[in-house]
């Protein structure tokens, strides 16, 4: 039983380094969020039919749909809260 906890717990560090959006154990739940914000918000430009979709629904032009997706990655979840440790 141990045995198949330990495989689990290696592929899963396997998994970790392999793929950016899995996430480490340092990341912040900010960081966390940001890559998931980001992630989405990719798939929605990448695809053009969403496009065309959300610029029917917000009544705009797939264009300026595309531009404000492409600046909300900037800064997906707003800006970064401060560290604990930054004391000026």
């Amino acid at each position: 039983m141990s045995c198949d906890r330990m495989n689990i717990n290696r592929s899963w560090d396997h998994i970790q380094s392999k793929y950016v959006g899995t996430g480490h154990s340092d990341m912040t739940k900010f960081e966390w969020a940001s890559n998931q914000h980001r992630d989405s918000i990719g798939s929605h430009v990448g695809h053009h039919d969403m496009l065309c979709y959300l610029a029917v629904a917000q009544g705009v032009s797939v264009g300026r749909v595309r531009y404000d997706l492409l600046e909300k990655m900037l800064q997906p979840c707003g800006p970064p809260p401060e560290k604990e440790g930054d004391e000026g």
